[in-house]
């Protein structure tokens, strides 16, 4: 039975992939800094060993690649490295030691694009710290499979989404607000014509990936895919899906963006900029040719399933408050 390591396991992917895992026949080692519990029960989750470990704590002590190391990983999954200096950290400790690294990036690697949808072939302008270190991971990744022989392989998720969290909405952020004044048919603004798009995926859909790339190890190994649904949406398009949900018709205006920014909390206009700024729209081409993904749910299903469980907790108000 070979043994996966997957660092981060808790989390909204790890909620799908572990079980999955399970499920294939692989023992399965959790690395977690707490005791937080998957978002969604699962039998699978029985089976599973979680191991303790404070990343930034044991980085800075320079043992957290030896530990990682010491469980005898055949497979390693990484779902939360965000700096090049931790992947550096970790190779070094893997190499020659697994069969199979995989890293979990991020869409946010292509910057704005030029091309859409775009492919993983595009070169890379990321802008921001997340973006950039990110796109720099990826780029040392390729290259140690490349030149080296490291057997790594990137996912780059979109926007996740899936039941226990709330999912990036119509106006570019994350206040579940958006979705209430939707569904009882009040105004919602746009910024600019609402043309921007965001680019969803369910977590489930993300644990595919890396249940494929997994299985087809000769096709994955040394390369990156975009792990989202098969289509972006703009905002007005989501916003328009969403408010017919509820059976209503959307009341949708559109301003400038500095005049519908200082309509907003700093907080959510700054969420907004960072997604439309970039307006993701990634081609799974690529994915679907080497390895058969094949997403279970358009953006809009993933979503709606998120505004399901929202509902269901009280989050989002269908109905207007009685004065």
């Amino acid at each position: 039975m070979s043994r996966v390591v997957i660092i981060g396991g808790s989390g909204h992917v790890g909620t799908y992939l572990v079980p999955r895992l399970v499920e294939a026949g692989f023992e399965v080692v959790n690395i977690s800094r707490g005791a937080r519990e998957p978002y969604q029960p699962h039998a699978a989750w029985k089976a599973v060993r979680t191991a303790t470990l404070d990343r930034d704590a044991e980085e800075k002590a320079g043992t957290f690649g030896r530990n990682i190391c010491d469980l005898k990983p055949d497979i390693v999954i990484d779902m939360i490295c965000f700096r090049l200096d931790s992947a550096k950290h970790l190779v070094e400790a893997l190499r020659g030691q697994v069969q199979h690294f995989l890293s979990c990036g991020t869409i946010w690697v292509h910057g704005p694009s030029v091309e859409v949808p775009a492919s993983e072939s595009q070169p890379r302008r990321p802008f921001g710290e997340y973006g950039t270190q990110k796109a720099a991971i990826e780029a040392f990744l390729l290259d140690e499979a490349r030149r080296n022989g490291f057997p790594a392989t990137i996912a780059h998720p979109g926007h996740i989404v899936g039941p226990g969290w709330a999912p990036l909405n119509p106006a570019g952020h994350f206040n579940p607000d958006v979705f209430s004044i939707l569904a009882r048919g009040e105004e919602l603004a746009l910024p600019n014509f609402g043309m921007e798009t965001v680019h969803h995926v369910h977590a489930d859909d993300v644990a595919q990936m890396f249940i494929r790339a997994i299985f087809n190890w000769s096709a994955s190994v040394g390369e990156a895919f975009h792990t989202v649904s098969p289509a972006a949406i703009s905002l007005r398009g989501y916003a328009e899906a969403v408010a017919g949900w509820f059976g209503r018709e959307p009341k949708l205006v559109f301003l400038p963006w500095p005049e519908w920014k200082a309509r907003q909390s700093e907080e959510e206009a700054q969420a907004t900029w960072e997604h439309i700024s970039r307006s993701p729209n990634s081609s799974i081409e690529k994915a679907r040719r080497l390895l058969g993904y094949e997403p279970r749910y358009t953006s809009l299903e993933a979503v709606y399933e998120s505004v399901t469980w929202l509902i269901e907790k009280g989050i989002v108000e269908t109905f207007s408050p009685v004065s």
